[in-house]
């Protein structure tokens, strides 16, 4: 063999790598993750959850402990990191990169919190704080009714000044305050559980209730309206293991009655819970709470504790899982993808979660309001929930009130109650100086309507003629110093913001659309043709319903829009 073959065969063969290929755990970092998971099984959907442990630990998540989570996991590096930059309150630092401030202020700028004065209060706040403390604008917090509202840390300041928000930062007071709620000796004393104890030991049959909630009216209470007995006889008739997946991710604007209710009852909703899960005869309970609400994750801990402690009957096993700041993660789909340790990306449907849900098992979906009605409408008959109403319209409803009302709050009220109603009645009539000028009677999605159209039933159906929704119920109250073109622009910009950007449609549409709205003159035909793609071609509600607002406005404003008002 001659020189030039001994050199060719030389040049082909394959170096010899110094190092594994890709990323490798550091050793300190991995045994820095390994001493905070402790015993915790390294399941993929336990994902988010071991993210949180380490966040809270360090105040925010380092490539080094990315990489070694995914290590401890058995997972791609590239899947933790996917995961961990999906979410809002995950704070991932680039290699080189600064870690955040120790203490940060997020102030909700969506347009409860904007009327009452968010970006004045975003605008003071870094001089105040200084340099050391982190201060940033932040999507709707649930407690609009507290507006504006700044959150330290966790800890959530209502009717914020920067003054108030100084002295918390300056105690450090980063933790929520849980308020006083009623536990489970007081909920067992004032019989509660007897309804969850009789179903367990066979005195009811599941049937009959699945046809008391069906005469009850009853429909899913996050936003969808799909009546609750008919989920209960679809998920019942398919094959086992069956799961429950409950939505406390209640993120859309105008909207905090889940949160309400949950500090001050949660075994009524843990009973409705016990109860569908017998009736559905479902293996176990998944419970999804929006990470913002770290007071009602405190209580639901120490409640669920205590009744697994002690149940009145068996019950099924619960698992409370933590979401990170993600608004589409109220789509239950994507909150299935959460709960799996996942991106929270809706799913397309077919199939549908009642048929393949939750680790692909067929899942019984809630939101948390439709379990809290539970009891009372067995225990006092489908007539009694019924029997309620105005106009027409059969129910109760808890209405999200906030805006230019002297009385923002959760008003139980009966269905079909008009918004000048329920203004007059329960939210003690407008702000002194203020005249009712607009409302959205469906949250950020659920469009604009002026108060000229304030007479119409406030239920399911009763707005989608007019290019509106009543979703979760959350009526935002707009009086005659406001404009409905900017309570629109903000909607909007939340919605380009908090899309998931998976498909082309909402992820481009909402950004277009929003820069649209902020010209002097909108290009209405522009706007129209855009959201006639977006509602026709987006994946989930949140693409389909942004351009309700837009809509609203170039329907019933068209004043607004020629600088007239």
């Amino acid at each position: 063999m001659n020189d030039r073959a001994v050199s060719s065969i030389v040049r082909v063969q394959p170096r010899l790598r110094p190092a594994l290929k890709g990323r490798q755990a550091d050793p300190k970092a991995l045994a820095e993750v390994r001493a905070l998971l402790r015993d915790e099984p390294r399941r993929r959907d336990l994902l988010i959850e071991h993210l949180h442990k380490i966040q809270d630990h360090y105040g925010h998540l380092t490539a080094a402990h990315l990489t070694a989570l995914a290590a401890e996991m058995g997972l791609a590096t590239a899947e933790v990191f996917e995961v961990a930059s999906f979410y809002h309150h995950f704070d991932v630092v680039k290699e080189g990169g600064d870690a955040p401030a120790e203490i940060t202020v997020r102030v909700c700028d969506s347009l409860s919190c904007e009327m009452a004065g968010a970006q004045a209060l975003l605008e003071r706040l870094p001089a105040i704080l200084g340099k050391n403390v982190r201060v940033v604008a932040a999507p709707c917090v649930g407690r609009c009714e507290q507006a504006p509202v700044a959150v330290v840390g966790q800890n959530p300041i209502g009717s914020a000044t920067a003054e108030a928000v100084a002295r918390v930062v300056k105690a450090k007071a980063v933790k929520s305050a849980v308020p006083q709620y009623g536990g489970y000796r007081a909920y067992r004393k004032d019989g509660g559980y007897r309804l969850a104890a009789a179903c367990l030991a066979g005195d009811h049959d599941p049937e009959a209730l699945v046809k008391a909630m069906e005469n009850s009216g009853l429909r899913g209470l996050g936003g969808a309206g799909f009546p609750a007995g008919r989920k209960w006889r679809i998920v019942r008739a398919e094959p086992a293991p069956r799961l429950l997946a409950v939505n406390i991710d209640e993120g859309e604007p105008g909207t905090f009655k889940d949160r309400y209710y949950l500090e001050r009852d949660p075994h009524r909703f843990l009973e409705g819970v016990i109860v569908a899960a017998w009736v559905c005869q479902i293996a176990e309970v998944y419970i999804y709470l929006r990470d913002e609400y770290a007071g009602c994750r405190e209580i639901l801990t120490r409640e669920i504790a205590a009744l697994q402690k002690d149940p009145p009957c068996p019950i099924p096993p619960i698992h409370l899982r933590r979401g990170a700041g993600a608004y589409i993660c109220g789509e239950e789909s994507a909150m299935i993808e959460s709960i799996e340790g996942k991106r929270g990306m809706p799913r397309l449907r077919p199939p549908y979660v009642a048929q393949v849900g939750l680790f692909g098992r067929p899942t019984l979906e809630h939101n948390m309001e439709t379990l809290f009605w539970v009891r009372d409408i067995l225990e006092k008959g489908a007539e009694w929930f019924a029997s309620h109403g105005r106009h027409g319209r059969k129910g109760l409803r808890s209405f999200s009130v906030s805006g230019r009302v002297n009385k923002p709050g959760v008003h139980l009220a009966p269905a079909g109650i008009t918004v000048k109603e329920l203004i007059a009645e329960y939210c003690g009539g407008m702000l002194p100086g203020h005249e009712f000028y607009a409302y959205l009677p469906g949250g950020a999605s659920g469009g604009i309507l002026p108060a000229s159209m304030g007479n119409i039933p406030l239920d399911f159906d009763t707005l989608n003629a007019h290019g509106c929704f009543i979703g979760s119920a959350a009526i935002i109250v707009l009086s005659d110093q406001d404009k409905a073109k900017d309570a629109a622009r903000n909607v909007m910009k939340f919605f380009s913001e908090e899309s998931c950007g998976q498909c082309t449609p909402c992820r481009v549409g909402t950004a277009k659309a929003l820069k649209l709205m902020a010209a002097p003159r909108w290009n209405r035909p522009l706007l129209e043709e855009l959201s006639a793609v977006m509602m026709d071609a987006s994946i989930c509600g949140l693409g389909q319903a942004a351009p309700n607002p837009v809509k609203c406005v170039m329907k019933y404003f068209p004043n607004e829009l020629e600088g007239t008002k």
